[in-house]
This record gives structure tokens, C-alpha cells and sequence, in this order.
């Protein structure tokens, strides 16, 4: 008896001690780290994020760049730290829903492995073409590349990157057959598109609209359920006749798997608040970056779903875990 009031005297005492921790968080600077160096699409987007963040929270949040692996350097850390709200991830998809695809031995389970709080923005990819290509629209290029089979070449930022795998998907969808080049980044890949050495590649709005305004590329279609406001001439890929088809990047916010659902609902409140604000989205959207809030359990799904499409693209044109 004496055993069983103490053993329910210690759970209310660590419960009561629990309530209090959250209820007083942050009662010191949360740490925010991104798996990339500084400079990137990804760690502007964290910077952005955690100025403002900090504010609302009373508390300063420090970007810590663990760049790395594929961003998956800096998601080991997080998936290692203590569950208390101190840690916070801002990861891209590479590290959440491409790994699990390109990676035979990953240290970390990204559905397990980390909580998510909600997703952040997105970063669509267009679809652009060497103007020599003789094709205005996607249903013209579609067409075209079904005409001229194993003619056209694509470019990517290397083997089983964002884009690559959004060239096959692509490849898939549209029932086409073209060549991967795999370039070393983006800037490359851009480069001998303009030249002529490649006919089409996806890339990001920061990448390819100076050059598309410029008329060395022509944009055909752009992976987002709204035509951009940076480049309103451009439709959607539902809108061109491709609606299965999406590509880009995104980032999302993560904790380690054990946080307190407490602090998951605060910090998804503080954050989609902010998402939603004209300061933030502008800030965004000047950088050609989407913001794109959800509950937890949106962007829970909307990972599975992310990790499940590229399971079934590799299962499908044979892309293997190296």
C-alpha cells in the first residue's frame, strides 16, 4: 500500500514538474538547426523564421548550421538531442523524404525519428527550356519529346537530387524518354542550359527567372496550385495538362520524436501565426519561397506522402540506395 501511494506520489510529482517546465518555456534561447551552410534557400528561410520566432517567444532562437551529407548531418543531431523544446530542426526534403530513398544506411527513421510541427514553405520548381527547343507550351514539349524519344536531355544538380528525381518523375508521369545529366549544383546545370548542351532542366525561382525575363529560358509550366505572383505569365502544371506532377523543395519545422505535445501545439501556434502574416509571407515571397502553414498532423501526412511518392518512383525506374 505504502508502495503504491508512493509510486503515484513520484508520477504526479514528475507530471506536476512537467506542466511546470512547459508551462515556463523557453525560459532560455532554443536552438534552430539546418543540415546546410549558410547562404542557402534553407538557411535564409530558418533565418527568417527564428528572427521572428524569437521575438514572439521572449527568447532568442539561434541558427546552428550542421551542414553535411545532405542536410542529414544536422538531422542525426536533432534526432539525438533531448526532447525538452530546446532543439528545433528546420529541414529540407532531401534530409526527410529523399534519404530514406537514396541512402542504405541512414542513422534516423524521419517518420519515427522526428515530430513534425508544421510546414514552413515551399520552393517549386519550373520547367525550363533552352529557347532552341521548338516548344511554347508543355503540351508542345510533351509532344515534341514523344517525337524525338531519347533526343532531349535534362540536367540536374547531381545523382538522386531533388530535381533528378523530379526529371524521372516527370519522365513517368508525361510518358516520356529523355537523358539525365547530372551536374555538380545548380549554377552548372543552368549554365550549359543557356548554351545548349542540355534542352530542359527544373530549377528554382531564384535560379532560372532572371534568365527567363533575360529570354535565354523559357518557362513552361511552374509545380504550385497558384500561379506565382513573380512570374504570373507561367501556369501551373495542372493548368498545362500535367496535374500529377509536382517538384520542388520545401522546409519544414521538427522536434525530437519525445517532445511534449504541449510544446508541439505552442510552437505550431506561434509559428503558423507567423507564416500568415504579411511580414513573414512577404519576406517569403520576395525570395520566391511559398509559405505553406498546417497543423501537425497535416504536414505528418504530408511527409508520408512525400516519402512515399519517392519510394515508388525508385521502386519504379530502378533508382537504388547507394
Amino acid at each position: 500500500m505504502h508502495r503504491r501511494s508512493f509510486l503515484l506520489a513520484s508520477a504526479a510529482a514528475a507530471m506536476q514538474g512537467s506542466v511546470l517546465a512547459q508551462s515556463s518555456w523557453p525560459a532560455r534561447p532554443v536552438r534552430m538547426v539546418i543540415g546546410y551552410p549558410p547562404g542557402g534557400s534553407t538557411d535564409v528561410a530558418g533565418r527568417l523564421l527564428a528572427e521572428q520566432l524569437g521575438r514572439k517567444l521572449g527568447q532568442q532562437v539561434v541558427v546552428e548550421n550542421r551542414a553535411g551529407a545532405g542536410g542529414t548531418v544536422g538531422a542525426t543531431s536533432v534526432v539525438r538531442a533531448e526532447s525538452d523544446g530546446y532543439t528545433l530542426l528546420l529541414a529540407a526534403s532531401p534530409e526527410v523524404s529523399i534519404a530514406p530513398v537514396i541512402r542504405q544506411e541512414l542513422p534516423y527513421d524521419p517518420v519515427r525519428d522526428l515530430q513534425p510541427i508544421t510546414l514552413v514553405g515551399q520552393v517549386p520548381f519550373f520547367l525550363v527550356v533552352n529557347p532552341s527547343v521548338p516548344a511554347s507550351t508543355l503540351a508542345e514539349f510533351i509532344a515534341y519529346a514523344k517525337a524525338n524519344p531519347g533526343k532531349l536531355s535534362y540536367s540536374s544538380f547531381g545523382n538522386n537530387t531533388s530535381n533528378h528525381l523530379a526529371g524521372e518523375l516527370f519522365k513517368s508521369i508525361a510518358g516520356v524518354d529523355s537523358v539525365h545529366v547530372p551536374y555538380k549544383g545548380s549554377g552548372p546545370s543552368i549554365v550549359d542550359l543557356i548554351g545548349g548542351q542540355v534542352q530542359y532542366t527544373f530549377d528554382t525561382p531564384p535560379a532560372v527567372l532572371e534568365h527567363v525575363r533575360a529570354g535565354k529560358l523559357r518557362a513552361l509550366a511552374v509545380a504550385t496550385r497558384e500561379r506565382l505572383a513573380s512570374a504570373p505569365q507561367v501556369p501551373t502544371f495542372a493548368e498545362a495538362g500535367l496535374p500529377g506532377f509536382s517538384g520542388g523543395t520545401w522546409f519544414g519545422l521538427f522536434a525530437p520524436a519525445k517532445t511534449p505535445r504541449a510544446l508541439i501545439e505552442r510552437l505550431n501556434t506561434e509559428v503558423v501565426a507567423l507564416l500568415k502574416s504579411p511580414e513573414l509571407a512577404k519576406a517569403f515571397a520576395d525570395r520566391g519561397i511559398v509559405a505553406s502553414p498546417q497543423k501537425p498532423e497535416e504536414f505528418a501526412g504530408f511527409v508520408q506522402a512525400e516519402v512515399d511518392k519517392w519510394k515508388n518512383l525508385a521502386a519504379k525506374v530502378g533508382i537504388t540506395a547507394q
